[in-house]
């Protein structure tokens, strides 16, 4: 007798899983090393291998395009670029034209939304409105616009300010890439790009709207807001947060002073070790 087939399809989820979200801090970290790091954390989340995770990072200047980005909102030429040893590099995620650099908070969630109960809408929303709380805690109002996902000051006024990109991918049900909310970059190598392809937009960070411009431009102040940034995305997705920030946790969101650095932050480069 032939023996039955197996199932193999997938199982309906009976309930949302309720596990940590596990957070890590990387430090100051190559871009292409982190991209790296993602697609291996994100095919082990879709295997059910490992629970959700939060990257949390800052990386050396480099420009990212989106899978469908137009290279025309690039001001900078090649050769610009390359005097400058800034890579420009097309990804998977969606959006335009986004820069990331020092003094900038870099946040990839890779999470299981059909496992966690999450649709995609809200988790961009929760993603925003953490960069949202972590201006607040530093005492900037920043805001939703709309049409326009990310984070912005005033964006209903006459001079709207961009403060927090956005741009995810959704692969095998899990989600990669995520935000940067700016810290204390230098705001002149916005000047090498339309952000977030807009034309004209102005980009401004924590720094400049509470006109701390240059007082402590380093990797342990963007692992400080890195710290609150965890802390305020776990709440606004209902779940538990482990590892970096958690401890942290009791404070709410009353982030720490401008200047302290943050628990487990580092000046650190070079090879990324596997998240555990």
């Amino acid at each position: 007798m032939d023996s039955p087939a197996l199932d193999t399809a997938p199982r309906p989820i009976d309930r949302p899983e309720t596990g940590p979200l596990s957070a890590a801090w990387l430090g100051r970290a190559d871009y292409r090393s982190v991209w790296a790091l993602q697609k291996q954390l994100a095919a082990a989340r879709a295997a059910g291998s490992i629970g959700d995770r939060l990257l949390l990072v800052e990386h050396p200047a480099v420009l990212t395009l989106g899978r469908q980005a137009d290279e025309a909102h690039v001001r900078a030429t090649a050769a610009q670029l390359a005097a400058r040893g800034i890579e420009l590099i097309r990804v998977e995620r969606g959006g335009e034209v986004t820069y990331h650099g020092p003094g900038q908070l870099v946040g990839y969630p890779i999470i299981a939304l059909a496992r966690r109960g999450l649709l995609v809408r809200p988790l961009v929303r929760a993603l925003e409105a953490a960069m949202i709380d972590t201006c607040a805690a530093f005492g900037v109002t920043a805001e939703r616009r709309e049409g326009h996902p990310g984070c912005w000051i005033e964006p209903n006024g006459a001079r709207p300010r961009k403060i927090g990109a956005l741009g995810i991918r959704i692969e095998r049900g899990v989600s990669y890439h995520g935000i940067a909310l700016n810290l204390d970059p230098d705001l002149a190598d916005f000047d090498l790009i339309d952000p977030c392809g807009m034309p004209g937009v102005v980009s401004t960070s924590i720094a400049a709207e509470s006109g701390r411009i240059g007082d402590r431009r380093s990797t342990e102040a963007v692992g400080n807001a890195a710290a609150v940034f965890a802390v305020a995305f776990a709440q606004r997705i209902g779940v538990v947060l482990d590892g970096f920030g958690s401890r942290s946790g009791d404070r709410g969101l009353a982030g720490p002073e401008w200047t302290d650095a943050a628990e487990g932050g580092s000046e650190r480069s070079g090879t990324l070790a596997t998240v555990g």
